[in-house]
């Protein structure tokens, strides 16, 4: 967990250290906090320092709760789409769940430290909402990048660095996602643990953002200043 946080954090401040602060770039910072956030959470549940164990699993839920409709809005800006409906929509379902992880009492029910992950008990109805949630939102993302991806395809040479972006997103999101999907038909016992496995996975999905795709979307301050 804290090599995990400390990679990630690193990546966020290279990020706003290297990169002018643009839409992709700050969407990108967001992500990564996100991720580090969610890791510090873990972290402070199992040790028990500072808040309560059910508190740090709301800001932990909180803190990954942003990270679907940040990718889908990311994928928005790689792809050049104005138009930015379905982003509001993810934004707007996210803020819902925010709202309940924040304030309702029982939102958690328990939680549970195990070797390798950590075992977050929301109810069992929240749960199957929240899965619809995180998981539709992820497959919206993929389904639609591929489908831009395509269109891309048949562009001049200039759409080539969008076109890289997307599939290395799309990659990104398989990387977390596939991993924990075995994981959970092989071992079911696992998928009590999914958020903190697939957030486990999910750190080179970071590298994929932060190493890849900014060097290809972003404006690094060195060639803003020149420019200026």
């Amino acid at each position: 967990m804290v090599a995990t946080l400390l990679i990630e954090t690193s990546l966020a401040l290279y990020t706003v250290w290297r990169y002018k602060m643009t839409s992709i770039s700050r969407l990108i910072v967001a992500a990564l906090i996100g991720l580090a956030t969610f890791q510090l959470a873990e972290y402070f549940v199992c040790t028990g320092y500072g808040l309560h164990a059910e508190q740090w699993s709301r800001v932990g839920f909180v803190a990954i709760t942003t990270l679907p409709p940040l990718g889908l809005h990311i994928l928005h800006v790689i792809s050049n789409k104005p138009s930015r409906k379905l982003v509001n929509i993810a934004y707007a379902s996210m803020v819902g769940f925010m709202v309940f992880f924040l304030t309702y009492p029982t939102s958690f029910i328990g939680h549970q430290c195990t070797g390798n992950y950590v075992i977050f008990q929301i109810g069992y109805r929240m749960g199957g909402f929240y899965a619809v949630y995180y998981y539709g939102w992820l497959l919206i993302a993929i389904g639609l990048g591929i489908r831009w991806a395509n269109q891309l395809r048949n562009k001049e040479k200039t759409s080539s660095r969008r076109l890289e972006s997307i599939r290395a997103l799309i990659i990104g999101y398989l990387v977390f996602l596939l991993p924990t999907g075995i994981a959970n038909t092989v071992k079911p016992a696992t998928r009590q643990g999914i958020p903190s496995i697939m957030c486990g996975f999910a750190i080179i999905f970071a590298l994929i953002i932060a190493l890849y795709i900014l060097p290809r979307m972003g404006t690094s301050r060195a060639k803003a200043a020149k420019q200026g």
